[in-house]
This record gives structure tokens, sequence and C-alpha cells, in this order.
């Protein structure tokens, strides 16, 4: 090999270059938060949530632990368990068949687009009747926006108004897209992204949030991410 065309591998996040061009604010934000001891659940995260629906239009945020914590929630939330199915892309992360697993349910996984690689609607019909002709009960469609690239909401969400079934957009990758004019967030019954340092809004440690526009839902969500404790912390 000829070493003058050898070229060091360039990182596909560089994490340090972030630290060095953002430290002084994060350092200064860190430093309040120690100041002030509202580790749990504070202001900032307030602050926070409400910038979130700002931006993306949402009537309600939660903030959680984790992208896969986002996903898990709503599933939890809406008493998805034993009997049910989820429908999911064959491909993306194994967090969002995981999450189905995790409350007792069935992931049915679907094909595909081999264009953008997010989840084909033709195919999505078809997993649908698999799930029920194995007698499980299809509850809720997981599409996944990837490499930044939204899911066709268009077709999903027609499929799922004609099945009765709720979206949990998985959009751990496509935080900030936008899709006919509209920023993701809205799209279904909810929305779940990830701030995973390498995802588009990403932060130093992990991360997550829930979007979604149920007054109801938003409150059960904030009553799980605190182990069902009510808005009073000792209800």
């Amino acid at each position: 090999m000829n070493q003058h065309l050898r070229l060091d591998p360039v990182p596909f996040i560089d994490v340090s270059a972030q630290r060095k061009r953002l430290g002084a604010k994060i350092d200064d934000a860190v430093t309040r938060v120690l100041d002030h001891c509202q580790f749990i659940n504070g202001p900032e995260v307030t602050q926070f949530e409400a910038d979130l629906a700002a931006y993306c239009g949402a009537k309600h945020v939660i903030g959680c632990a984790s992208g896969t914590d986002a996903l898990l929630m709503v599933l939890m939330a809406k008493d998805v368990g034993p009997g049910d199915a989820v429908i999911c892309p064959t491909f993306t992360f194994c967090a969002t068949a995981e999450v189905v697993a995790l409350v007792g349910a069935t992931p049915v996984f679907v094909d595909v687009d081999e264009k953008t690689f997010n989840m084909d609607a033709a195919s999505l019909k078809r997993g649908i009747a698999t799930a029920k002709a194995k007698g499980l009960n299809p509850r809720a469609i997981i599409p996944v926006d990837l490499f930044g690239q939204p899911a066709d909401y268009d077709a999903i969400v027609s499929i799922a108004k004609a099945e009765n079934l709720f979206i949990l957009d998985d959009a751990a990758q496509g935080f900030g897209a936008t899709y006919q004019g509209r920023r993701l967030g809205t799209f279904g019954l909810a929305t779940a992204t990830s701030f995973f340092p390498a995802k588009p809004l990403g932060c130093f440690g992990d991360g997550g949030a829930i979007f979604t526009d149920d007054a109801e839902l938003a409150a059960t969500l904030r009553s799980v991410r605190v182990h069902g404790q009510g808005s009073d912390k000792y209800d």
C-alpha cells in the first residue's frame, strides 16, 4: 500500500469536537443544576419540554431517560401486552421491537421500502393480516424515521385508521425532520425520540422524549415516568 495515500479515519460522531465547541455553555448549565440541587425533573427539564413542544408543534412533551424508555412508556400507558401484536419494520435498531417484547406483546415484522429503508405500506397491510391470522390482536404500528427520513405517513395513517390501530412514531433518528411541511411529533398518537449522543439532537449522556397531543395519555405518561406517582409527590 502506498503510505502517502493512507488517510486517518474520520470519526462518524466526534463528541470531543462538540465538547470543544459547546463545553463552556454545557459546564455553566450543569453548574446551575448542581447549585439549585433539583436533579430530577427540575426547572431545566420543564423548560426543555416546553421548548420541544413549541419546536415540533405538539401539545405535550414528556422527557425521559432514553429513546427506548420513550417507546416503552407509551406501550405501558396504552396497556399493550400479551396477545397483542405491534407492527414493526425489519430494518431498525433492536429497541423498536425489544420494547414490544418487554410488555409481553408480539412484534410482527414487515418489509421496508428499498429506496427509503422505511416501512412499506403494502407490507404493513400484509403484516396486519398475518397477525390476525395467527390469532393476535393488532394494537399499534411503530414506523421508524431512519436516517432523518420521515416514513410514508399518508399511507400509514390511512391504514392505521382503517384498522383502528394507534401509531407510535420512532423518531430517534428523525428529530427535526419535516413531512409535508410539518415537523415530526404529531403524526401519530405519540412520537418517541432519543437524545443519545449520535442522534440529531444528542446530549452528553442519554435521554429521550415523548410527543403527543392527547392530554389523557400525557398525564398517564408523566405518572409512568415516576413509577405511577400522581400529580403530588405523596400521591
